[in-house]
């Protein structure tokens, strides 16, 4: 399974989707808690449309696009700020500021059957209960089709690959023994705790 990830999705000036890749060991499920690491002080994070592959697929048309993904649910991208500055500071790669365990929140899927409007999907994330983002597909630089379309150059989609799509302005200090609460619309899909 791939976790590919989209940078800078929703304040991007990018001509096409800026891409990275996450581990699955970087899943957290299932409302579990988010212990903060050691090597950071620093841990943000934020709210993000997350799509499921459904079918194999390669070289895929954005007009067919449509047909590889079944689910939505919402994710969190944790990044380790502090380590990604350095990192960037010292033209290094930064991706254990990004890929650590733990780093890819995500919630239970919903069927794109219950959704009425994918590309009109509303989210919201509240942190120690003040609402930190409220983000919308519809504000998307690049669609989850666009996003297939281009990923799907060079990786092969497969059964149950995730596409974050990239999140929104407001990321969030995560701070000891905070509530992290996240809905897709009304729906309340991520409420778990910072240890």
């Amino acid at each position: 399974m791939k976790i590919i990830c989209v940078e800078s999705n929703y304040a991007g000036a990018s001509s096409e989707p800026v891409v990275f890749m996450k581990n699955d060991s970087s899943l957290l499920k299932g409302n579990k808690p988010y212990y903060l690491p050691y090597f950071s002080k620093e841990i943000v994070g934020g709210a993000e449309l997350v799509f499921r592959i459904s079918r194999l697929g390669r070289n895929i048309q954005e007009k067919f696009a449509h047909r590889y993904y079944d689910a939505v649910a919402l994710g969190m991208g944790l990044t380790a700020a502090d380590l990604q500055r350095r990192l960037m500071a010292e033209g290094k790669p930064w991706e254990i500021s990004k890929a650590f365990d733990g780093s890819a929140v995500i919630s239970d899927f919903v069927s794109l059957e219950e959704i009425d409007d994918k590309d009109a999907l509303g989210f919201t994330l509240e942190v120690g209960g003040v609402q930190v983002q409220a983000g919308n597909a519809r504000d998307m630089q690049f669609s989850i089709d666009k996003i297939i379309a281009y990923v799907s150059q060079f990786f092969t989609l497969k059964i149950g690959d995730l596409i974050y799509t990239g999140t929104p302005a407001g990321a969030a200090l995560l701070a000891k023994d905070t509530r992290v609460v996240g809905r897709i619309g009304e729906r309340k899909l991520l409420d778990f705790n910072i240890k």
